[in-house]
């Protein structure tokens, strides 16, 4: 079984869901995790299970958007051998399997009208058919749907049953998108770092500089900590080995001079130098370089890290540069 693990968060929005989820826990009845992506509702689907009296019952998780209607139903409620081409023996279903214990019903807003009606049936009476059958069958599970959609809006445009929406929401566990707990991005952000810099086999985490913390702090993270955690990974792994402090945070992947569209944007923010009679070959092309800095600099407000980009340098190419030829980083 997977073991319970750790929340980590101390922002008041964030432990306001997480006393509301202990408390929830204890009572045996369906209920509804919902939050935008990457906001956590797995870790807290997980956490309903292990802090119910259920703890030491089966676990089961289906995601219903990865199926199709007939393989969701199937997989939900098992088939008898013979139910349909293929079906060579009988198929123990995701309900039987969780007896006794919880199933998850992650992204429930996909599932068809048809599977949402024997879903709710379960809920109602704890019965059941497979697929292909006729006999009744009998279980204890708790149900929790998941989902990142706005469910009562999608109810009341027919998108979703209402009947099985009422059932479901006994309870709700609403989950904090990142941006309103600011507090918590950098303790986050440490502690994948930490995570990373061990499984990649480094001796050690030189840590955030201010302006790497500034860049976390300030951007609107729409993947949360989904997001955040792939951005810090990616930079412990791109960053070279050495004793400073991170200084960029690598967010976005697709970040590149050769990116589509890329090309186009170069041309249209080309640098415009005018010709002159060269009489120093070193002091016009220092004189040129550093025209092309500055210039580059004004037009994105003094952004280092996007001049760099635009110019198709490296942060740390761009710096040696600005150093090299002592040119102001500030407006």
């Amino acid at each position: 079984m997977d073991a319970l693990v750790n929340i980590i968060g101390e922002d008041p929005h964030f432990l306001d869901v997480v006393e509301k989820s202990s408390q929830l826990a204890l009572i045996d009845k369906p209920c509804l995790v919902v939050g935008e992506r990457g906001t956590g509702k797995e870790l807290f689907t997980s956490r309903l299970h292990y802090l119910s009296r259920r703890w030491d019952g089966p676990l089961v998780k289906i995601n219903c958007a990865a199926l199709t209607d007939s393989l969701l139903e199937s997989e939900l409620f098992g088939h008898e051998r013979g139910a349909f081409t293929g079906a060579q023996r009988t198929h123990i279903g995701r309900f039987e399997r969780a007896d006794g214990g919880t199933l998850i019903l992650d992204e429930i807003a996909t599932a068809s009208s048809a599977v949402q009606e024997k879903v709710l049936r379960v809920i109602e009476y704890g019965e059941f058919e497979r697929v292909g059958g006729s006999e009744t069958l009998h279980v204890d599970v708790r149900v929790i749907g998941a989902a990142n959609v706005d469910l009562p809006a999608l109810a009341a445009e027919g998108g979703f049953r209402a009947d099985l929406l009422d059932r479901l929401a006994f309870d709700v566990l609403t989950l904090p998108p990142l941006r309103v707990r600011p507090r918590d991005i950098l303790t986050l952000a440490h502690h994948f770092a930490l995570e990373v810099t061990r499984e990649v086999g480094r001796d050690l985490f030189t840590g955030f500089s201010g302006r790497a913390r500034k860049q976390l702090v300030e951007y609107a993270w729409p993947g949360n900590v989904r997001e955040l955690k792939n951005a810090v990974e990616r930079t412990i792994c791109r960053w070279p080995t050495s004793d400073a402090a991170i200084d960029e945070i690598y967010i976005d992947p697709f970040a590149s001079p050769w990116r589509f569209g890329s090309l186009e944007k170069k041309k249209e923010d080309a640098v415009q130098v005018e010709r002159e009679v060269v009489d120093d070959f070193a002091e016009a092309v220092a004189g040129f370089e550093r025209t092309i800095l500055t210039q580059t600099l004004e037009r994105h407000q003094f952004n280092q890290t996007d001049a760099a980009q635009a110019l198709s340098l490296s942060y740390h190419q761009f710096r040696r540069l600005l150093k090299k030829y002592d040119v102001s980083v500030r407006s």
